[in-house]
């Protein structure tokens, strides 16, 4: 990358902030949680800013900023377990398992709005040039493959997002890395195989466009409010699976996961749902219906399964309003469902993907 005059300090500072946005899908994809990518792309703002006097133009302050977030996102990574999902730690459970202690946020892959993960790099900051464009991005922020690159050394990682997602060259990512272009294919190549030895599943993509995939998904919805089980499980394929961060317990199978639904899980009955979109994947807010009286009951219950502390009731929320359970987010391959994710953290994730705090009655 050619070198970039220094400029005033005023206008590095303008041009940094024009940066964050790619930088944030950058460190999304380094650590498997939006909240995390956030933090990590304001401490890289914070070392730039506290640099900026060293800053000599001898890489593109584009460069730069990536290199600062890399070693940025090495730290967060360093020293503890990778980010998983409940099916990487454990076998599925049974349906009539009793539900186990929720585990620390720390734990798991944290689903990102589309918007928070697509800008910049390969795809531009108004958004992606073209289709094709818009599929790699969809392609590299998968649930399973932010789970795979997890796997992956932060070195190698990082190696792997540059070369391969938002397309840098060899020499530009030995430039970022302060290494060489031998280094650089090295790394991208233990990367791959590292990924071939134990390859994420292929899932589709969300197609607005696509009619099969939106009377699937029609399908869904309308199986789910019915709370027909029945309807619900033809849907599914024979090897889907249920997960329910930040509980450990998961479920496999249509057979497991209605049972499930009708037992432990029957708080899910009466709920609507909102769609949105997640990690390119077809997702929706659900809200559970809350009778009346029982504000405090329900507070009470998703608190102890999510390990949170108990949320206030919202302001203006009236009787047999409609309150956030969990973001259900869509994996869909071959015309069926094969991975049905509901992550309970409604505290934080329904803010982050603009989901209202309640839906009235």
């Amino acid at each position: 990358m050619a070198g970039t005059p220094v400029g005033s300090r005023a206008e590095l500072e303008e041009r940094m902030a024009g940066h964050r946005g790619e930088l944030t899908g950058y460190c999304y994809r380094m650590l498997g949680s939006p909240f995390e990518a956030e933090d990590a792309v304001q401490e890289t703002m914070i070392r730039a800013w506290r640099s900026l006097d060293r800053f000599e133009g001898r890489a593109s302050l584009r460069t730069w900023l990536y290199r600062i977030a890399t070693n940025v996102c090495s730290d967060h990574a360093a020293g503890r377990a990778r980010r998983a999902r409940p099916i990487d730690l454990t076998g599925p459970s049974g349906p009539a398992d009793a539900l186990p202690a929720p585990l620390p946020e720390a734990t798991w892959i944290v689903p990102a709005p589309d918007a928070a993960v697509f800008s910049g790099g390969a795809v531009g900051a108004g958004g992606p040039a073209d289709p094709a464009e818009l599929a790699v991005a969809r392609e590299s922020v998968r649930l399973a493959l932010v789970v795979a690159l997890q796997r992956l050394a932060p070195r190698q990682r990082a190696v792997l997002i540059l070369r391969e997602v938002l397309g840098w060259s060899a020499a530009e990512t030995a430039e970022l890395l302060d290494t060489t272009v031998a280094s650089v294919n090295s790394a991208l190549q233990r990367a791959r195989a590292t990924l071939a030895a134990s390859p994420a599943a292929e899932t589709d993509q969300l197609r607005p466009s696509d009619e099969e995939q939106r009377s699937l998904l029609a399908r869904y919805v309308a199986a789910f409010e019915s709370y027909d089980m029945d309807a619900l499980t033809a849907l599914l394929h024979e090897d889907a699976t249920m997960t329910m961060p930040p509980l450990e317990l998961w479920l496999r199978g249509p057979v497991d996961i209605a049972e499930f639904m009708l037992g432990t899980g029957s708080v899910c009955r009466d709920s609507r749902l909102v769609p949105t979109v997640a990690n390119g994947s077809p997702a929706f807010g659900q809200y559970h219906l809350l009778p009346p009286g029982e504000a405090e009951q329900h507070a009470a219950v998703h608190a102890a399964v999510t390990g949170a502390e108990v949320s206030p009731v919202p302001d203006g929320m009236g009787e047999g309003s409609y309150v956030p359970w969990s973001l259900i987010v869509l994996e869909l391959s071959e015309g069926k469902i094969v991975g049905v994710n509901h992550f309970l953290d409604t505290d934080r994730l329904f803010p982050l993907f603009g989901l209202p705090p309640f839906l009235e009655g």
